[in-house]
């Protein structure tokens, strides 16, 4: 069904189609949970047992407020997000504008090269380097040419290979119900708390939370009347991460730490996982992971591809003064598209040389800066009386936040703040030694 067949499909009342609500939001958590969110968990299952479970859950419980938020904004409003945030002055454009091209272009071989780890393991005798190229232009084609709907068939295609892979994986080491349940409780052990910040502000969480509405649009729902059926799309997205995350730390806390097996650290903790499971249940089981590896790297890698594209290209809408949701910033269009080039190209030169120190430190500096800088002007946003610069970027009074969205906000900003100073210090220990 296409964009615009779903936006008609409505009934007399104007209600959006409840058997058709799981869309966007699957898209949105599929590219959120990349392989160092599984690598999080898996390390923090490792270390810690099942100890630090209900942070995996409080994870999930954040994304779906952050994200819902995105999408009320972008439903009560009819604006984008960057719309919202040009509302509160240029400021936030001069953080965007360097933010999206410096990241865009770490992410890009980041991406790539995370793609072709499990290939590589499951092929030894392919080169890492090239056949991280290849998965590049695999994945420009594919967003390129498709449309919204064929590139939301194949995330769900990507997210059910993972759903089998990473959830089998947990089941296959029959894991203790009893000390599941008491991992739920709110415990710090010893020398966990980065630990805890790690996994809380990683579940799933980039950029790509902010694309959720971008993502809508694309999808036909772009209406207040889409509220309830954005919020069951997002809360049973959000579950199925969730559902992701709690796998990977049982798989690190049966495999792992009743063993005691010290996890590597980086995407090779992965496919220290695959010969894990080749040793302790047969080589099929470690081949079947890495399909799984593979799935959600290269989900991470197609849905930045699409997502954020779409962001740029508002951005460079609003500089140019086009109207809200013109051809050129959407899904194909001229914007989208170059910044898609951007994410492929570029970056391949990282993948061929070594990536300089500057651009490392302004790429963990800024990514550093997005959560707070998100979770935050949300927060005004979804309070905001007035519209300010921007004609209708306002709330109506029933959309905007509640206490409870306020406090789960606040403890988002706080969060990610500390994870900001945690993430700014260990880029400058790791490349300014003398720091």
């Amino acid at each position: 069904m296409t964009a615009a067949a779903d936006a008609a499909a409505t009934d007399s009342a104007g209600r959006p189609p409840k058997w058709r609500v799981v869309g966007p939001g699957l898209v949105v958590a599929a590219t959120g949970v990349g392989a160092a969110d599984l690598v999080a968990t898996l390390v923090a299952g490792a270390k810690f047992g099942y100890t630090l479970l209900w942070v995996a859950v409080l994870g999930a419980v954040i994304k779906v407020v952050l994200v819902e938020g995105a999408g009320r904004y972008s439903l009560a409003t009819g604006r984008t997000i960057f719309e919202g945030w040009r509302s509160l002055g240029r400021w936030t454009t001069w953080y965007f504008a360097p933010y999206i091209v410096v990241w865009g272009l770490v992410y890009g071989a980041t991406a790539m090269s995370s793609s072709a780890l499990p290939l590589v393991a499951l092929f030894p005798d392919l080169s890492l380097r090239w056949t991280a190229i290849v998965i590049g232009l695999v994945g420009l084609v594919l967003v390129w040419f498709g449309t919204y709907a064929a590139f939301e068939k194949v995330m769900a295609v990507l997210v059910g290979i993972m759903f089998v892979t990473v959830v089998g994986a947990a089941v296959l080491t029959t894991p203790n119900l009893g000390e599941i349940v008491l991992g739920l409780r709110p415990i710090f052990p010893d020398d966990s708390i980065i630990n805890v910040l790690a996994i809380a502000g990683g579940v799933g969480g980039t950029i790509t939370l902010a694309a959720y509405g971008y993502w809508l649009r694309e999808k036909g729902w772009a209406t207040p009347a889409f509220m309830r059926v954005m919020r069951l799309d997002n809360g049973v997205a959000y579950a199925v991460t969730g559902i992701f995350v709690v796998a990977m730390l049982v798989v690190g806390a049966e495999l792992y730490y009743s063993a005691g097996i010290a996890a590597e650290t980086g995407d090779q903790a992965l496919v220290q996982l695959s010969d894990v499971l080749d040793d302790r249940y047969g080589e099929v089981f470690g081949k079947v992971f890495l399909v799984g590896f593979f799935a959600s790297s290269f989900s991470s890698l197609i849905g930045v591809w699409s997502g954020v594209s779409l962001m740029f290209a508002d951005y460079v809408g609003n500089l140019r003064d086009l109207p809200s949701g013109h051809p050129d910033t959407r899904t194909g269009g001229r914007y989208f598209r170059a910044y898609m080039l951007w994410l492929t190209f570029p970056p391949m030169l990282l993948l061929l040389l070594d990536e300089p120190v500057g651009l490392i430190l302004a790429y963990g500096t800024l990514g550093a800066l997005f959560m707070p800088f998100l979770a935050i002007t949300l927060l005004v946003l979804l309070n905001k009386r007035r519209a300010g610069a921007l004609p209708h970027s306002a709330v109506p009074d029933e959309w905007r936040n509640g206490w409870l969205s306020n406090g789960f906000m606040s403890l988002c900003a706080v969060l990610f703040l500390a994870l900001a100073v945690n993430e700014l210090r260990n880029v400058l220990e790791e490349n300014l030694p003398f720091w």
